[in-house]
Formats: C-alpha cells, structure tokens, sequence
C-alpha cells in the first residue's frame, strides 16, 4: 500500500525550541487507506505501520519484536498483523503481543485524523524503544501460593511471564539443570560461534523485578504427584501447588562402537556450539542426520571446514516432512557448495587413532575420513525423573495432556517437546511438535488454566529454518499428505509448497516466497479452508494479500504432484 506523497508537517507546526514530549507529523491522507489495509510510514525518521479496521486508524511498532522483520510486508487479518518471516503476531490496537515466536510487544502510538489528514504522534524519549515489556505485576506478600516451573527454556520462561500479566501474587519458582538463563536456542544451529550473552531472552535483572526465581544447575529426579513435591539431585525437596513440566528432549547417540571417541559431538548447549566451531576450523567435518539443524549445521561448516559430508538414513533431506522436492532443493543448493552426501545409508562403526576419531564406516562399505563426527539422528524425551509417578505417558515416554496442556494428574501441566498433545488444526490428533513458537504457545495456555482461566490451544505451528543465508518458512501440519501444489519453481529458489489432503491444505512451505506462508498460517488460526482447488488456481487471491504485495512477491507458475 503506498500512500500519496506530502510534504513533512507537524501539528501544529514544528518549534525548533519546542520542549512537548511528543512528536506529531501528518503521514497520509484519510483516503489512502481503506478497511483491512495498512501501510508503513515514518514520524521522526521512525518507522510506524499505520494500520486501518472497521473505519480505526491505528499505529504501532513496525519492528516485529522477534527479529525485527517489517510487519508492514506481512499479513493483517480483522485486528491482528502477522510477521511475514516467524509467523509472530500483534494486535493492531494496542501492539500487544497475540502469537509467538516473539515475547515482547510493539509501542503503539495516537493517531488523530484533522482536515481529511492522518496524524501520527510518537513519545520522544520513547521513539527508539522498538520493543515494549507487558504490564507484569510481581510476588504479594503472603501469596504462598507456588507455581514451579521444571526447565529452564522457551516454555517455563513465557509461563513465569504470562503468570505475572495476569496478576498472579505466589511464588514463581523456574529449575533449570542448565547454568543459562532462558535463551534462544534456535540461535545454536545458525551461528555456531554464539556467546552465552547474545542469545538469552531476559536477564537477570528481569526476573529479579518480577519476583521470579531461577534456580540454575539443579535437576529434578522425581515427582511424588500426591504430596505435591519434587525431589531435585541435591537432595531438596520443593512443595508445589501448581506444576509445570517443561524439561524438553536431549540429543540421541549413535548405538555403535566408537560413539565414545574424542570429537563425536552432539549439539545441544551454546556451550556445544562454540566447540563444534572450534574443533570444526579447518577440518575434515562428517554430519549425520538430515533433520533441520543437521542441514542448518552443515550449511555454517561450509566455509570453516575442509570438507563437509552429510550421512542420511533416508534418500532425501527433510524427506518425511517437507516432502522429496523441498529435499532435492536443500541438497542441491549444498552439493553446490561442496558438501557430500552419502543418503540411504547408516554407520556401523567409527574408528579412531589415539582416542580420537579419524574414519567412519558406513552399511554400504564406504568408508569417510573425519577428523571431527557430529551427531544430530534424533532426540528422546528428558523424563526419566517421571518415571514411577502417576504422570501419563506414551509408548516413547513423552507426557500426553490435553487442550488446556493438563496432564492426567490435577494441577500438573506439561509443555514443549516433551508434551504430546492435541493439534486443533489437525482435528484434534495428538502430536508431538518440537517447534520453538509452539513450545511457547503451550505455556501460555498452561499458566492461563492454572489461574482458573479456561483456555483452550489453538495455535498454528509455523517453523523456519536458515540454509545458506535463506530462510525456508513452515506452518501447518503436514504429515499423511498425498498431493503437493508448487507455486514458483524451484530451480529459481523462489517457491511455495502446499501440501493437500483430502482435498484440502494442511500445510505450507516456502522460499524467497514472502509473506505467503504467513497468510496461510493466518487462514488456517481462523479457521477458513483453503481447498485443493484453490491451491492449484492460477492466482493466490484466496490468500486475500494486496495486489501490490502479490505482484511484487510472486510470479506464478503453478504445478501438482501426486506424492
């Protein structure tokens, strides 16, 4: 949406020794937009995204607070704008945030409509905050009332925040056997040589103002349900009112000989990371799995190593959930850089030289020098602890609740990778979905039904991953799809997938698409279908994007595939 040009103007006119607090400037006219549109302006060199709803004008923050993506490129549904990178959420009204991956909210500011102009003031010591921490309230002396929170990431992190927006006076007790505070841990893939600083989503100084507590390197080793108690590796026991399980999953090894050698890595600590670089500097460098942070890993290797092979179990990267072709691109766009793959095959042996790795061996014969053997096939469940307690789980030992992220045991609650749980959008199936937006989706609905607000999960997942500096986007869930519809091709790098069954989209994935996969994410958190017949139409109309945004985006060419 592009607005008619004017001439900067203040109101009333700017005063060079003017001391107000705010800053007023006229952005567009009133006819410039229309229901349902928004458009990004500046007041004071600041950029603003003007949007307009039910005759309303509103402004807010035009920097999505996850990674600073424009939300003027993405997609506005009724009050909600979505970021056309990660899928995050804010109410046009009040910046408030309404979907993760972020965690802060967007400043909002006035806007007046005076002589068919629209006005938009912005606070002058506030015009460089792009980020705004929610209303949070903190302990009431004599609230024993306490809510412990097991795990120290994502999920335990927005259930202690959401608990203190919403007034709750108890204790707020958050264990980790981690020696981090809550960090971004899809950081740890795609910049390897991270520091511990960089990436944590609060500081200390946060969670002392709210009256959280962090207890930092201590585990839980068990859960006594009846008594409200947990036992942690130090002997303490802790009493709770309310529990929150969110200990996530580990890296799964290799069941071979050899897994013990010097330089067989797993990734899983920020710690972990920057050892990965530097044992990887200059290195013969052996992958295997091809699951996203695989992939993501083998692509930051790329101009550190010596070499990079990639060893897969399957024929394709990503083959069981982005599909064959969305593989067939990731292994071009690395085999063009120099990585090698050996796919349907496994390792049976790793061999070393003086304790440290120097060969693997693989099913098919072949054997790959490595100086350095990094091990990403899979995860299992951090649940050991629960082991013998009345907590619920299934066959693989993750923790099944229901739509509120209850278990089966009154007052204890599970979120994360470790819960299994139902996916409204896939008519309520259970599934286990180890994305970072959905972990954090989990704990708010987990602290909302804690405090007696019935609320039921209703977010759509949405992942992305970094190959090569480009962003491949997710949403949906697309497991037991038979067709796919291409948008693009993707010998340009520039394609959307969607994936069907029975005759309808249950998922979408994209490169160099923007912000198509967002819309699609925004049709399917309210409810609307989107029929295979739509997907294979020539336009996208049925993404109800702007032209604008459509022409400059997209150049169609759309085919099908059976799978």
């Amino acid at each position: 949406m592009s607005g008619t040009k004017l001439t900067r103007e203040a109101l009333p006119e700017s005063d060079p020794e003017d001391t107000s607090e705010e800053l007023t400037e006229v952005v567009c006219l009133e006819s410039d937009l229309q229901d349902g549109q928004m458009m990004e302006v500046e007041v004071g060199q600041h950029s603003v995204l003007l949007t307009r709803s039910k005759g309303q004008y509103s402004a807010i923050g035009n920097q999505c607070t996850h990674y600073g993506a424009p939300l003027s490129k993405g997609v506005i549904s009724g009050n909600t704008v979505r970021c056309p990178w990660h899928g995050a959420c804010f109410n046009v009204h009040t910046g408030d945030l309404e979907e993760f991956p972020g965690i802060d909210c967007l400043p909002c500011h006035e806007v007046k409509i005076q002589n068919s102009k629209v006005y938009v003031s912005v606070n002058k010591k506030t015009i460089r905050q792009e980020k705004r921490v929610k209303r949070m309230g903190a302990a009431v002396p004599g609230d024993t009332n306490t809510v412990l929170l097991l795990g120290g990431g994502a999920a335990s992190l927005i259930c202690a925040e959401t608990l203190r927006q919403e007034n709750f006076g108890g204790r707020i007790i958050m264990v980790t056997k981690d020696d981090l505070l809550p960090y971004d841990k899809t950081r740890l893939s795609k910049v390897m040589n991270v520091e511990n600083d960089s990436i944590l989503l609060r500081r200390m100084e946060f969670f002392q103002q709210y009256d959280i507590e962090v207890w930092l390197r201590k585990e839980a080793v068990s859960v006594d349900t009846d008594k409200k108690k947990v036992t942690f590796d130090d002997g303490l026991v802790e009493s709770y009112d309310q529990l929150l399980i969110s200990t996530g999953c580990r890296a799964k090894g290799l069941d071979v000989p050899g897994m013990k050698l010097k330089n067989v890595l797993m990734l899983e600590t920020p710690e972990d990371a920057r050892h990965i670089h530097k044992a990887c500097l200059g290195c013969n460098v052996v992958l295997v799995g091809t699951s996203f942070v695989g992939m993501e890993v083998a692509s930051y290797l790329i101009d550190k190593s010596s070499s990079v092979t990639v060893i897969g179990s399957s024929e394709l990267p990503y083959q069981n959930t982005l599909g064959r072709e969305v593989g067939k691109v990731t292994m071009m766009m690395l085999s063009e850089k120099n990585v090698k793959f050996f796919m349907n095959d496994i390792v049976m042996e790793i061999k070393g030289v003086d304790g440290k790795v120097k060969e693997v061996v693989l099913k098919s014969g072949n054997v790959i020098q490595a100086d350095v053997l990094i091990v990403g096939i899979g995860i299992k469940p951090n649940s050991e602890f629960l082991q013998g307690s009345k907590i619920q789980m299934d066959s693989k030992n993750f923790v099944t609740v229901d739509k509120y992220m209850r278990t089966n045991v009154p007052s204890v609650y599970c979120g994360g990778d470790l819960a299994t749980f139902p996916l409204a959008m896939a008519k309520n199936r259970l599934v286990n979905i180890g994305h970072w937006q959905m972990a954090q989706a989990h704990a708010r609905i987990a602290a909302l039904n804690m405090l007696g607000k019935p609320t039921e999960l209703s977010s759509v997942p949405f992942y992305w991953t970094v190959l090569l500096g480009k962003t491949i986007r997710y949403t949906g869930y697309g497991e037991g799809y038979t067709d796919i519809v291409i948008k693009g091709k993707f010998e340009d790098m520039k394609f959307l997938v969607l994936y069907i069954k029975n005759e309808e989209v249950i998922a979408a994935a994209s490169l160099n698409y923007d912000p198509a996969v967002s819309a699609v994410a925004e049709r399917f958190a309210t409810g609307k279908t989107i029929t295979k017949k739509e997907a294979e139409s020539d336009t996208l109309s049925w993404l109800q994007l702007s032209q604008s945004t459509l022409s400059c985006a997209f150049s169609l060419n759309t085919s099908s595939v059976q799978r």
